[in-house]
């Protein structure tokens, strides 16, 4: 899938164009969530998901997402980032936009994401809250 805005940027699903070096310095060196996560692991994390890029005009990579679904009830969105210069133009809320629409034809029953302090940005894309926080439990076996 390739779609483009008015503004120039492209956004693409095509794993071969994704630069999956850029991906890990972004997510284990700026992202809070994913500090210091190896490059084993996002390599395979990027290889079991549906990956979302965007590129500036020039064709750089300057935002990322990806999705880990079963393609039949559940998706979880995660690992959504963009470069700091690219930020504030609706760059992530167009990737959650983007992931959203690319599964409505699988009738999931829901996506997940978690956010520290991006709510508003995934409100855009239509994501409320968890109606019932209580029901999420979370095991951590690798901490």
């Amino acid at each position: 899938m390739i779609t483009s805005r008015q503004d120039g940027y492209e956004l693409s699903t095509d794993p071969d164009r994704l630069d999956v070096g850029l991906v890990h310095h972004w997510l284990s060196t700026d992202a809070f969530w994913a500090l210091g996560r190896s490059r084993d692991a996002v390599e395979r994390s990027v290889r079991h998901s549906l990956n979302f890029a965007a590129y500036d005009v020039a064709g750089c990579q300057v935002a990322y997402a990806r999705v880990v679904t079963d393609w039949a009830t559940f998706a979880w969105l995660c690992d959504v980032y963009v470069v700091s210069g690219h930020r504030g133009k609706g760059l992530g809320t167009w990737l959650a936009r983007a992931a959203r629409d690319h599964l409505a034809p699988y009738r999931l029953k829901r996506i997940l994401l978690s956010t520290r302090d991006a709510h508003e940005v995934y409100a855009k894309a239509g994501f409320t809250p968890f109606p019932n926080p209580e029901c999420l439990m979370i095991s951590s076996p690798a901490q």
